[in-house]
């Protein structure tokens, strides 16, 4: 197994370079690839910067390049749904790429020439990061993020939501907007600007895949407030220690 490590920003996957063992960097399509023993993981961490494009590349580029066998995409989203709040982690049954529309001529959100709209992700380690979550909020929760920055965020009782995730090139801030993909979409828990992409890459070159994600925001007007201090003192904590819980899990499987 060589598992691939996904995320847009350098924030939301603070410490995991750091907790590999014999790390080498190499850099490739301006992105920077490294490489190393993650908690008994052969793994590959890279940022792949924001949007669907961006994501589609370097997930491209993890399996035909660097070789990895699975892939992990972690990092933060906007509530998709007024019963997921901020703090909530979402682990993605299905994606969907909710600015995608090339109707008349195909369905609206289809791909076209491919006869799907939503792509799953890997059950199995989907499952895996689940139980993950589930077990990082239960135990490291309270000493992985300040009381200071719970009581900011209003980070009460966090949940584990698992269920459709929408993808768009677009940092959603508009109440009506996503109330008419939730019309358009039934079961949306999260919309971010990724893990559809990757979803489909990994559907075509048959490698199996999970996207985790951490409320960041309820995607509407007041989504950009205090983002990046969420993402660094908040999410970041949830990525690492879900991450480590992951490897940890993997690497016993397969000894």
């Amino acid at each position: 197994m060589r598992l691939g490590i996904i995320s847009a920003l350098a924030e939301e996957q603070q410490g995991l370079v750091e907790a590999m063992r014999g790390p080498a960097t190499l850099i490739h399509g301006k992105r920077a690839y490294t490489l190393g023993q993650l908690w008994e993981i052969d793994a590959v961490c890279v940022l792949s910067r924001i949007g669907k494009v961006a994501a589609a590349m370097t997930a491209t580029t993890l399996v035909e390049k660097f070789g990895v066998t699975h892939i992990l995409f972690t990092g933060v989203a906007g509530a998709g749904d007024k019963t997921v709040q901020v703090g909530d982690i979402v682990v993605a049954e299905a994606l969907v790429q909710h600015d995608l529309d090339a109707s008349p001529l195909f369905p609206r959100f289809e791909v076209p020439l491919t006869g799907l709209s939503h792509f799953q992700p890997d059950p199995q380690l989907s499952m895996r990061l689940s139980r993950a979550a589930h077990d990082f909020l239960e135990q490291d929760f309270l000493d992985a993020v300040g009381e200071g920055e719970r009581r900011a965020f209003g980070l009460l009782q966090p949940r584990v939501h698992r269920g459709l995730v929408a993808s768009g090139d677009q940092f959603m801030t508009d109440r009506a907007h996503l109330a008419g993909l939730n019309a358009a979409l039934p079961g949306l828990v999260a919309v971010e600007m990724e893990g559809a992409a990757v979803a489909q890459v990994c559907h075509e070159l048959g490698v199996p895949c999970a996207v985790i994600r951490t409320i960041s925001d309820n995607a509407n007007e007041n989504a950009a407030i205090d983002f990046m201090r969420f993402v660094k003192s908040v999410a970041a904590q949830y990525a690492f220690h879900i991450t480590r819980r992951v490897c940890r899990d993997l690497g016993t499987s397969v000894r």
